[in-house]
């Protein structure tokens, strides 16, 4: 049996030590309630032409993690991985309503790892509902620190763009995985290799180092290298671009940024955002 990867240091680049740690963006407006994710705003109700409030982003946020969490059937009681956990706010949302047994949040920085303990302090504690049902640990997604067949559901919510080496996150996951369990992950992803090339120019996370324009095929194939079965890749941009940059053009202080450049990117065929689902064993 594979031993259990020993904790070590972050090997993380200086942009996303500087963007996770100094700046903490979860405290960015942009990402109101700390999720840090673009939202998945199909759920919404009302006239799509209405406002849309800091309740709706956080909504949306929510439910980003609701559709990623749907995807596992029979869950109830299992245990659950989050890789890139953050603040740790979907590793509650998973325990509050999805009926997990255990949930585990994983995050390559110790700051947030930090941020995670202290957001959910009250689930921490003891009590007879979530006593050691919730834990954080640092760690990386190349090298998790669990051991081999120790977890049967395995999410990562906008978390993958920042993965450097995903063949190893593919292996890993694999690894620790039970015969059945089941991955899913879901960020943004280049369409094509073309589009990867072209995406530095457009967006600033590619060009200072925050994230990796990993292509979305590319993605899968290395899913299936680990091992993994029945890879799915599903787009979803529809329920995401276009009202997360409603949202921000409604806003005086963040309509001129550079995160509306997304919807560019989506429009002109460079990136969507997708789900991506697979089975282990």
């Amino acid at each position: 049996m594979t031993q259990q990867p020993p904790a070590g240091p972050p090997d993380l680049p200086d942009r996303v030590v500087e963007v996770y740690g100094e700046h903490d963006l979860s405290t960015v407006a942009a990402f109101a309630g700390g999720f840090i994710n673009f939202g998945y705003w199909a759920e919404l109700t009302g006239p799509a032409d209405r406002p849309l409030t800091e309740a709706d982003r956080i909504r949306s946020e929510q439910d980003l993690y609701r559709l990623v969490l749907g995807t596992f059937t029979g869950a109830r009681g299992r245990t659950a991985l989050e890789v890139g956990c953050g603040r740790g706010l979907g590793c509650a949302l998973a325990l509050r309503e999805f009926g997990l047994g255990t949930v585990i949040g994983l995050d390559a920085h110790p700051d947030q790892i930090a941020r995670a303990r202290e957001a959910n302090a009250e689930l921490l504690a003891a009590s007879p509902d979530t006593a050691g049902r919730l834990e954080f640990r640092q760690g990386a997604a190349q090298a998790l620190p669990l051991p081999d067949d120790s977890v049967d559901c395995l999410f990562s919510v906008e978390a993958a763009q920042h993965f450097r080496d995903l063949p190893a996150f593919a292996r890993e996951s694999a690894r620790v995985l039970r015969a059945g369990g089941r991955l899913t992950l879901t960020t943004f992803f280049a369409r094509t290799p073309a589009a990867a090339r072209a995406l530095p120019e457009l967006l600033p996370p590619y060009a200072d180092g925050l994230d990796v324009p990993h292509v979305v095929d590319e993605v899968a194939a290395e899913l299936s290298a680990a091992g993994l079965r029945q890879v799915g890749v599903r787009p979803i941009g529809e329920g995401v671009w276009e009202q997360y940059d409603r949202y921000m053009a409604q806003r005086p202080q963040l309509r001129d940024e550079w995160p509306r450049r997304y919807l560019t990117a989506y429009e002109t065929g460079l990136l969507d955002y997708y789900v991506l689902t697979a089975t282990a064993g």
